[in-house]
């Protein structure tokens, strides 16, 4: 039996015939990341400065952030990222990745095509994570409108699918995407912070 597709513009689960092969997204480094993260779902991928980023599943370039627009002072939500790069995958996911030192131009624009695995940035310490120790901020959610970035930063929680993906396997996660997306709605309150 195939693995359920999501698809951002309706709450149904369409079957597909192939699963997506997933893949972890920093490769070429020792990395350590933990199950907790500060206040909301998202996994930090602590990794060395420099360390390649790659599309954790085939998909499409939704948002590019390639100014470090972040200020201590302000802290807007919109900005932590830094440098960030999100994906909507085949699957419907969209998966968000962030504070990076550098992204590849060439291949990452909105729009462009990316298979699973494909080279797209460098692991690094932009925005809020400047002065911190180099990572790569990884989320997972459904498709929003550009401007919520809270549900964009991480709705569900990574770490077990970091741990499948980097173990080999494909666990994907579309079905608590979209079990979550339904309970809180497509865009659920912004956050005091």
């Amino acid at each position: 039996m195939g693995l359920a597709f999501l698809f951002a513009s309706s709450s149904s689960i369409y079957s597909a015939s192939a699963s997506p092969k997933y893949f972890f997204p920093v490769v070429g480094c020792e990395v350590k990341f933990s199950q907790a993260h500060h206040d909301y779902a998202a996994t930090d991928i602590l990794a060395k400065k420099g360390c390649q980023f790659v599309a954790p599943v085939n998909g499409t370039i939704d948002e590019v952030s390639l100014v470090d627009k972040w200020n201590g002072k302000t802290n807007l939500g919109i900005d932590r990222g830094g440098l960030s790069i999100s994906i909507i995958g085949e699957d419907g996911v969209r998966y968000y990745a962030s504070h990076f030192s550098n992204i590849d131009t060439a291949v990452v624009y909105v729009g462009a095509k990316v298979n699973g695995g494909d080279k797209l940035a460098l692991v690094g310490n932009s925005g809020s994570a400047r002065g911190t120790a180099p990572h790569v901020h990884f989320g997972i959610s459904w498709p929003t409108q550009k401007d919520i970035w809270w549900v964009r930063r991480g709705a569900v929680n990574p770490f077990k699918y970091l741990k499948s993906w980097q173990s080999g396997k494909d666990l994907s996660p579309a079905s608590e995407v979209l079990k979550l997306k339904n309970k809180m709605g497509e865009i659920p309150a912004q956050p005091k912070k």
